[in-house]
C-alpha cells in the first residue's frame, strides 16, 4: 500500500509536521506615549519569537503606544505616531515568517478603536476591534473608544490600504491544517459570552487575547480561570497576553501576566512582574483539538444553535509556511500519561481509582444480591489489585472478607515465588484462601485433544497456554456455582487493547472485572500508594511489596534455561505500550505522530519528570527504531487481532476518560478491521 509522497513536509523531528503549531506570547517593556520606541521593541521580541521558529506572536493591547495614556488618545500626534510605527512593524514582518498580533488604536468613521493588527508578510490581513469596553472601578474606556458593534463598515483605511476590520474575523493557515486564529480584547474574555465563543463554534482553534489588565490580589488567579474555562469550554488554545513594566503607574501597578491554555489544560506561563521584555511560548496540538471537537457532540450542537452569529463570521486565509528543519516539541509529554509525575495529583488519582472501582463492585454485589465473591488469585498485579478492591467492597457492605473466596490455581509453569505471593496476600488481606492444582485437569483435557504434550513432547503453543488458562477460569465460574458467589475478574485495560487475554473460558471472561480500564502502568502505582498509605497489614504490605517486584508472566510456558516467560517479551514494554493505547484511543492521532510523541517522551531517560517511586535501573529509554517496532506490533494486535475480544467484554467500572474499551462505552469498532492503513502510515513517515 503507498501513501501520498511526503517529501514537502517539514522534518519528522519537526512539531509542524505533527500537528503542532509554536505560538509566543510577547511581554515587552512599554514605552508609554512613544509608538516609536515601542516599534522596535515589537521587532526585535518579533525576530526573537521567530528565531525559536514560532508561527505566531501576540502582544499586549495597545502595545503600540501604551495602554494607560487615557486623554492623549485623542491626540492627532500620538496616533500619526502609532501608524507611522505599525508601517515599521509592517516593513520589517516582510523578513519575519510568523503572524504578529499587535495592539494600537485606529481611527475610522470618525470614531476611535482600541484595536488588534494581525500582520503576516508585509501585509495587514485585518483589524478587530474590542467589542466590551470596560467603564466602571479603574477602567474607564468609552470615554475615549467606541465598541465594535458602532463599527458601520466591514472594512478600515490603514497606512493607505483597505482592510477587513471587525469582531469576527478568522484567519487560516493552511498549510497548518486545524490553525484558525481569532482575536478579542481585554475585556472581551470577561463578557458573558465572548466574542471568541462565536468564533470558536465557527471553527476558530487558537483564540488570542490582547490585555492589559492591572494587578490587584488574587486577578492572577482569576485571569487563569477564565482562560482556562473558555479554552475548555470552547474546545481551544487561548493565548493571553498582558500589559507590564512601562505602563503608567499613577493609579495601578501591572504584572504583564502571559498565559496560553489548550482545552483548559495550563501550558505555558510567563514570569509576572518582570522588569525587562520577554517571551513565552507553547506548542499548541492542532490535532488534539480538532479531533475532541470531533467527538463532542454538545460543541457542534451549540454551532447549530447560534448559527445566525456564526453566519457573520469571515473567514481569510494566512499564506503561511511552517519553518524547516528539526524542531524539537519543548511542551511537556509525559512517559506515562495514565500516571500523574506530581505526588500530589497521583495521589489523588490512585484514591479516585479505588472509590471508583469498589462502587462498583459495592453495588454490582448489592444488586444481585450476592455476599460471597470467587477471585483467582496468581501473585500478580493485576489478581492483587483486584482482590484489595474486593476486599474494600465488602468492607463497606459491612459483609466478613471471609466469605471472598480466594483461590491459588497452579499450573505446569507457576513458580513457587508467585504461588507464595499468592497465599500471602490471601492471609494478610483476612480472606479465604485455598489452592486448586489444575495440572491434572489441564493434563486430561490435553491428552482428550490430542495434543502432543500428553505424551510427553515438549510443546509449549497457544493450545498449550490456553487449556491451563481455560481450566483456571472454568474452575472459578463453578466455583462461584456452587459456593453462591461473583466471580471477579482480573484482566487489565492493557492486557485487552493487547488482546493478551484468553477469549470465553479464560481470563477475558468474568462476572464483574474490576479492573477492565487500569491500565497495567497504573497498576503499579495503585499498589505502589496502598503501600505507602499504610492502611494495610504488615503482612499484606510484604506481600503487595513482593508482587509490585515481580516481572509480568503469564507463567503457562515452563521456564527454559532459566528463562521465564515474560508478557512484554512478546508484546512489548507495558509502559510503551500504554502510551501508544493513550495516543490512539483518546485522541486517534496518526502513527508517525505517536512515534514522534513517545520519542521525545522516552528518547532520554535523564529528560523530563519521572513518576516516583521508580528507581534509576527502571528509568528505561527507548529509540526511535525500537518505538516503531513495538507500535507497529501494537497496531496489528489492537486494531486487527484483538477487537473481537474486546467485543464481549463482561461489566466493569470506567475509571478514566477514554480509558474503557468496553463496546458500550468509549471505544467501538468492528471485529474485522484491518491495520494495513495505521501500519502503511507509520512504515512511510517514521525513518
Amino acid at each position: 500500500m503507498s501513501l501520498p509522497a511526503v517529501t514537502d513536509l517539514p522534518s519528522f523531528r519537526s512539531l509542524y509536521r505533527h500537528g503542532f503549531f509554536r505560538a509566543a506570547i510577547a511581554t515587552p517593556v512599554v514605552s508609554l506615549a512613544s509608538p516609536a520606541e515601542n516599534a522596535r521593541e515589537t521587532v526585535r521580541l518579533a525576530g526573537a519569537a521567530a528565531e525559536r521558529r514560532a508561527g505566531l506572536v501576540v502582544f499586549p493591547e495597545l502595545g503600540i503606544t501604551g495602554y494607560a495614556n487615557d486623554d492623549l488618545f485623542f491626540q492627532h500626534a500620538l496616533l500619526g505616531a502609532a501608524e507611522t510605527a505599525l508601517a515599521e512593524i509592517l516593513a520589517a514582518s516582510i523578513e519575519l515568517p510568523l503572524v504578529i498580533v499587535v495592539g494600537l488604536p485606529v481611527r475610522a468613521e470618525a470614531k476611535l478603536f482600541n484595536c488588534a493588527a494581525v500582520i503576516h508578510g508585509g501585509a495587514i490581513l485585518g483589524v478587530a476591534p474590542k467589542s466590551y469596553l470596560p467603564n466602571y472601578r479603574e477602567f474607564y474606556e468609552k470615554r475615549q473608544f467606541c465598541s465594535a458593534r458602532q463599527a458601520l463598515l466591514p472594512s478600515v483605511s490603514l497606512l493607505g490600504r483597505d482592510v477587513p476590520f471587525g469582531a469576527n474575523l478568522i484567519f487560516e493557515a493552511r498549510a497548518c491544517p486545524g490553525f484558525a486564529l481569532h482575536v478579542e480584547i481585554c475585556e472581551d474574555l470577561w463578557a458573558p459570552i465572548p466574542p471568541s465563543t462565536y468564533a470558536a463554534l465557527a471553527g476558530a482553534t487558537v483564540l488570542a487575547n490582547l490585555s492589559a489588565s492591572n494587578a490587584t490580589i488574587g486577578k492572577a488567579d482569576y485571569r487563569r480561570l477564565l482562560c482556562a474555562s473558555l479554552s475548555g469550554r470552547c474546545v481551544a488554545a487561548y493565548l493571553y497576553a498582558a500589559a507590564g513594566f512601562g505602563e503608567s503607574t499613577t493609579d495601578l501597578a501591572w504584572d504583564g501576566q502571559a498565559l496560553a491554555y489548550e482545552n483548559g489544560e495550563l501550558l505555558a506561563e510567563g514570569d509576572r512582574f518582570a522588569a525587562s521584555s520577554h517571551l513565552t511560548f507553547a506548542d499548541i496540538d492542532l490535532d488534539r483539538l480538532v479531533q475532541e471537537r470531533a467527538r463532542l457532540t454538545t460543541f457542534n450542537d451549540g454551532a447549530v444553535v447560534h448559527r445566525d452569529a456564526l453566519t457573520a463570521m469571515r473567514r481569510f486565509s494566512i499564506a503561511f509556511d511552517p519553518p524547516r528543519g528539526e524542531i524539537p516539541l519543548a511542551r511537556a509529554i509525559s512517559r506515562f500519561p495514565y500516571v500523574p509525575s506530581d505526588r500530589r495529583r497521583r495521589d489523588e488519582r490512585c484514591r479516585e481509582v479505588y472509590e471508583i472501582q469498589v462502587q462498583g463492585l459495592a453495588q454490582r454485589l448489592r444488586a444481585t444480591k450476592l455476599q460471597k465473591a470467587v477471585i483467582g488469585v496468581s501473585g500478580g498485579l493485576d489478581s492483587a489489585q483486584a482482590l484489595l478492591v474486593t476486599a474494600r467492597a465488602f468492607d463497606r457492605l459491612g459483609l466478613p472478607r471471609t466469605q471472598i473466596l480466594a483461590y491459588s490455581l497452579p499450573g505446569f509453569a507457576t513458580s513457587e515465588q508467585t504461588r507464595q505471593n499468592a497465599l500471602r496476600l490471601a492471609h494478610g488481606l483476612g480472606v479465604s484462601a485455598a489452592e486448586i492444582d489444575i495440572r491434572p485437569a489441564a493434563r486430561r483435557m490435553l491428552e482428550d485433544i490430542g495434543h502432543p504434550f500428553a505424551r510427553g513432547e515438549p510443546l509449549y503453543d497457544k493450545t498449550f497456554e490456553n487449556v491451563q488458562a481455560g481450566e483456571r477460569t472454568s474452575h472459578l465460574f463453578r466455583l462461584a456455582n456452587h459456593h453462591g458467589a461473583l466471580v471477579i475478574g482480573t484482566s487489565d485495560l492493557s492486557e485487552l487493547a493487547l488482546g493478551y487475554t484468553t477469549y470465553g473460558v479464560g481470563d477475558q471472561m468474568a462476572h464483574y472485572s474490576v479492573n477492565a480500564s487500569v491500565p497495567k502502568t497504573l497498576l503499579r502505582y495503585l499498589i505502589a500508594w496502598v503501600i505507602e498509605a499504610g492502611e494495610l497489614s504488615e503482612a499484606a504490605a510484604v506481600a503487595f511489596a513482593a508482587i509490585l517486584a515481580t516481572p509480568a508472566s503469564p507463567e503457562l510456558v515452563p521456564a527454559r534455561e532459566g528463562a521465564v516467560q515474560r508478557a512484554e517479551d512478546e508484546i512489548g514494554p507495558y509502559e510503551l505500550q500504554d502510551f501508544n493505547l493513550y495516543y490512539l484511543s483518546r485522541y486517534g492521532y496518526r502513527p508517525s505522530k505517536i512515534a514522534f510523541l513517545a520519542d521525545h517522551a522516552w528518547g532520554a531517560s535523564e529528560r523530563g519528570d519521572w513518576p516516583d517511586p521508580l528507581t534509576a535501573l527502571e528509568r528505561h529509554a527507548y529509540d526511535l527504531p525500537m518505538i516503531k517496532k513495538w507500535l507497529e506490533i501494537f497496531l496489528l494486535r489492537f486494531i486487527e487481532q484483538s477487537q473481537f475480544k474486546r467485543s464481549a467484554l463482561p461489566n466493569g467500572p470506567k475509571v478514566g476518560s477514554g480509558g474503557s474499551l468496553s463496546p458500550r462505552g468509549d471505544w467501538r469498532a468492528p471485529s474485522d478491521a484491518s491495520a494495513q492503513a495505521w501500519i502503511a502510515e507509520l512504515r512511510q513517515n517514521v525513518p
